[in-house]
């Protein structure tokens, strides 16, 4: 077992290394508490199913290393399964989420294959997937449930979609030409993490002084030796606790991405290979023909039908544009996002009528009622994102405890 090695990010260099210390940080800046708004947004976790054999016996490696192997990892050809779960304390939405949509926004004209739509399922409950890439121009994502399978295929400059339930096919074409020029692929919408790579590349941007980094021993995911990065906040007040990556010890590809809560209990986010192998994948993989009788929406109608219901959304959500600019409050894993509303104008509720009942009851088993020097408003609550909403239209959010965002409140005035 690899000993712990540590890397923390509070910018003290060890003598004699002034010379690593540029690399250091340039590869450093790609550690970062999760960006909390978008992970908590389109979140996924893991259900822990992974082959385990004990810890191998690796080289020693120190956590600036393990940071530039990931970074260096230029992996273009792999599939596998990934078992994905979310356990983030939310109440179940249950059928509330028309409450929330204007008229005609979810009707029968929409492609209930649409990805945009269907993969945000990912942000709820247990799911298996089966993934496979060759190259930025081929990827396959297929979501498995018990009876049924959905399925997103990007092949050069086409992209499919096909759901096996509903039979509903949806194509469009690729103008991004596969990949946003980042190393990145647009195998899935933006902000839809579908394998620990991804989710690990949200986490490891930048580095802010804020965050201690060690290598804390190895493990054994999906049958590969890995390395445990482990990224831990310098602060208090964050509602997490801890992230470990594990590392693929030969490619350096995350084969596993974890986020405890610093509340306790198991995982929030949890995302990891069951089986890889890093072969290129059979080019049957990449093609699809839509099945006899499925129907098949093109993008292009997508876009026309949503339109009215498009409108109707801005007309429901008002003018966004009259809240005043966001302005962040603190630094690092404790930063608070502050948005005020114009004029003080108070939020939307049901005694106003601008919400539904329902929805207001959903809302009301996430929140606290909270007091102090900004005068009286609402905690609502998740195991990583908490916001703080007040009676005179103010909003405080972010990955801290509710103690943190009421002394934000009270330092605003």
């Amino acid at each position: 077992m690899a000993p712990n090695d540590s890397a923390g990010t509070n910018g003290t260099a060890a003598p004699g290394t002034k010379g690593a210390e540029a690399g250091r940080r340039k590869a450093v800046r790609y550690i970062v508490p999760v960006a909390v708004a978008g992970v908590a947004a389109a979140t996924i976790g893991l259900v822990p199913a992974l082959a385990s054999s004990g810890d191998p016996d690796l080289p020693k490696i120190t956590a600036q290393e393990l940071i530039e192997k990931i970074a260096a990892s230029d992996t273009q050809q792999l599939s596998g399964t990934v078992k994905i779960s979310t356990d983030l304390g939310i109440p179940s939405m249950g059928g509330l989420a028309g409450s929330f949509l204007p008229d005609g926004a979810g009707d029968k004209g929409s492609a209930s294959a649409d990805p945009q739509t269907k993969l945000t399922e990912l942000a709820s409950g247990t799911h298996t997937l089966r993934v496979a890439a060759d190259g930025p121009d081929k990827q396959r994502v297929s979501i498995l449930d018990n009876a049924s399978e959905y399925s997103l295929i990007h092949d050069g400059d086409q992209v499919w979609a096909y759901d096996s339930e509903s039979n509903a096919v949806y194509h469009a074409q690729d103008r991004a030409g596969g990949s946003t020029g980042k190393g990145e692929h647009r195998a899935a919408p933006d902000g839809v993490p579908t394998t620990p790579k991804a989710l690990a590349e949200q986490a490891l941007k930048a580095a802010d002084g804020t965050t201690s980094v060690t290598v804390d021993g190895t493990a054994q995911v999906a049958g590969r030796d890995a390395y445990r990065l482990v990224l831990k906040p310098e602060q208090s007040g964050s509602t997490i606790g801890s992230i470990t990556v594990a590392v693929d010890a030969e490619n350096g590809v995350p084969l596993k991405f974890t986020l405890q809560p610093s509340s306790g209990g198991k995982a929030a986010i949890d995302a990891g290979f069951t089986s890889v192998d890093f072969e290129k994948p059979d080019a049957s993989s990449f093609s699809f023909t839509p099945p006899k009788g499925a129907e098949v929406t093109e993008a292009d109608e997508a876009e026309d039908h949503g339109k009215a219901a498009g409108k109707a959304a801005e007309e429901a959500k008002g003018d966004l544009s009259a809240f005043e600019g966001m302005n962040v409050i603190g630094e690092g894993w404790n930063s608070i996002a502050e948005i005020r509303t114009p004029g003080g104008a108070a939020l939307p509720s049901k005694a106003s009528g601008d919400v539904p009942a329902e929805a207001q009851q959903f809302l009301d088993a996430l929140g606290d009622k909270v007091t102090g020097k900004f005068g009286s408003g609402t905690v609502f609550k998740t195991r990583l994102v908490n916001a703080l909403m007040t009676d005179d239209g103010r909003v405080y959010v972010g990955a801290v405890t509710k103690d943190a965002l009421v002394n934000a409140a009270n330092d605003a005035g």
